[in-house]
């Protein structure tokens, strides 16, 4: 039955949902898991919604029809949510600290786009707009959306061509980016495997922490993440290949043996720093945030499949444009880095995410750099190959941004990178760093 339809005139895409399901736990959750305590830095994040979209081609590996992917996917995310049963329950309000693992279940939508994958994906590459938002389900992306109390919601996109783009928003109250990527992997191999007791599933079983339960919610400061809409930003898509990445490496003396990531993100918010203070009389403070994955700092260390926000904060204060050359740059990211690495438990990191987050708003001047990279995002096949894009960005969201994830083939680094749409003319068209990338 047709629910509704979505018509975007210029490009002449029609994009349909043709409809909606619940999707509850094969198995109910037991009574003693009923009622799941979110973290104190769970409890400090905003209800909004970390957006993911997967694109796949229609390639001659699966013999699958449409209608057989759809019942896969809706049938292992059916046995996925025994495991992540708190994924498939409700939050009573925006600042309630547990989650009723009551098992009403994750909303699925089916729609149909009358464009082709590869042109459509070039479009959302070249140049991302509010297209993207209608793959996702429910306009769960970031924002706090009218479902609110919700906890994940997931979108499975038809093109014409047979290809398909499957969107899954996740509440960033019960995970950050290295959850998505867990769930994802274990929600694929559910499908591959056609069981939770496969051995090749096993391993993949999400870790929980019971957190202590409270009726008092802890809040960081007001999110950085805007929930209003921006529309003069422009999202652009800058490609550094790992060959690249080496040569950049080898101009940084001021430690040894740089990251990727390091190098990437210093170059990234050197141009960012230019590009936005161009025709300023005087140098203001800038500053670059950075979270990171902590799981592997806590003691005892915290497997990968931890579910939850593990985040700590690193914040490089810049006082004068001499202060962004690489050197100055990739050695204050280390300084950091170590001490993030003090950060050995929740109440540590809750201290550290808390002044990151006061110290990051202390300026208008900040450029935020989320790095996603070895995380497996590429890898997630649910029998049908991996992905040819995937991707999670800010969007419209947030200026001064970008998001780091590995290339398809793991020989490079993509940034999505989001500022106004003057300020990506100039850091678009910078010499230096186009020397090191492609766009």
């Amino acid at each position: 039955m047709m629910i509704g339809k979505i018509l975007r005139s210029g490009r002449r895409q029609l994009h349909t949902i043709i409809s909606r399901e619940i999707i509850k736990p094969s198995s109910p959750t037991p009574s003693h898991h009923r009622s799941y305590n979110l973290s104190l830095l769970d409890q400090g994040f905003s209800q909004i919604y970390v957006p993911l979209i997967l694109f796949y081609p229609n390639n001659e590996i699966c013999s699958l029809t449409a209608d057989d992917k759809a019942r896969k996917l809706k049938k292992s995310l059916s046995q996925t949510l025994t495991r992540y049963y708190p994924f498939a329950g409700r939050l009573h309000t925006p600042t309630t600290t547990y989650v009723d693992c009551n098992d009403e279940g994750v909303m699925f939508v089916e729609a149909k786009h009358d464009s082709l994958l590869h042109k459509f994906q070039h479009i959302i590459e070249e140049e991302e707009d509010e297209t993207l938002g209608k793959l996702f389900p429910d306009d769960m992306v970031w924002q706090n959306s009218p479902h609110g109390t919700r906890l994940v919601g997931v979108q499975l996109n038809h093109f014409a061509c047979g290809g398909i783009g499957l969107a899954v928003s996740m509440s960033h109250k019960i995970g950050d980016g290295c959850t998505l990527g867990s769930y994802m992997s274990y929600w694929a191999s559910v499908a591959r495997c056609g069981s939770t007791d496969h051995k090749e599933v096993l391993p993949l079983n999400p870790h929980f922490i019971q957190s202590p339960a409270t009726t008092n919610p802890l809040q960081l400061p007001a999110p950085v993440l805007s929930q209003t809409r921006c529309p003069n930003l422009v999202t652009r898509k800058f490609v550094f290949p790992n060959s690249k990445i080496s040569a950049l490496k080898n101009k940084v003396y001021s430690i040894n043996n740089p990251t990727r990531f390091e190098v990437v993100s210093s170059l990234i918010y050197k141009t960012a720093v230019a590009a936005t203070t161009q025709g300023s009389s005087s140098f203001k403070p800038y500053f670059l945030s950075i979270p990171i994955d902590i799981r592997k700092q806590f003691v005892p260390k915290l497997p990968q499949n931890t579910v939850g926000n593990f985040v700590g904060g690193m914040l490089v204060t810049t006082r004068h444009s001499s202060e962004t050359s690489l050197n100055v740059l990739v050695s204050e990211i280390r300084k950091e880095k170590m001490e993030v690495e003090r950060v050995q438990s929740m109440q540590l990191a809750f201290q550290n995410f808390e002044s990151f987050i006061s110290r990051s708003r202390v300026s208008d001047r900040c450029f935020w750099c989320s790095s996603l990279c070895g995380l497996p995002y590429s890898k997630v096949d649910f029998g049908w190959g991996n992905p040819s894009v995937a991707s999670i960005t800010f969007g419209s969201i947030h200026s001064n941004a970008c998001v780091l994830m590995d290339t398809p083939n793991e020989d490079g680094i993509v940034a999505r990178v989001t500022f106004e749409s003057q300020d990506m003319e100039i850091f678009q068209n910078d010499k230096e760093m186009l020397s090191f990338c492609h766009n």
